[in-house]
């Protein structure tokens, strides 16, 4: 039998921030790669083109994608967070 420390209340929400922080970074990049993959990123000279508008088109597509996550996402960030929690809560503290 394995007795597992109970952390306080706050140690554990902080915890738990930091993990759902890091589940909703994950879904930011996964669909910053899809909408790029769909094409909406590519530039179409909307701004007089150039290099320059092509490292700004990828800042756009990122935020784009962490609009969609803050609006609820795909689902994918809730998913990831139920799985680091579970795993997270059952390594022992040493």
């Amino acid at each position: 039998m394995q007795i597992v420390p109970v952390s306080p209340p706050e140690a554990a929400a902080h915890r738990d921030q930091q993990l759902r922080t890091a589940a909703q970074d994950l879904e930011t990049t996964f669909l910053a790669e899809m909408l790029k993959s769909a094409g909406l990123g590519e530039t179409r000279g909307a701004f007089g083109g150039g290099a320059g508008e092509d490292q700004f088109a990828s800042f756009l597509l990122r935020e784009q994608a962490a609009a969609m996550v803050r609006a609820g996402g795909i689902g994918l960030s809730e998913t990831i967070f139920e799985s680091l929690k579970e795993k997270n809560d059952a390594t022992p503290i040493d």
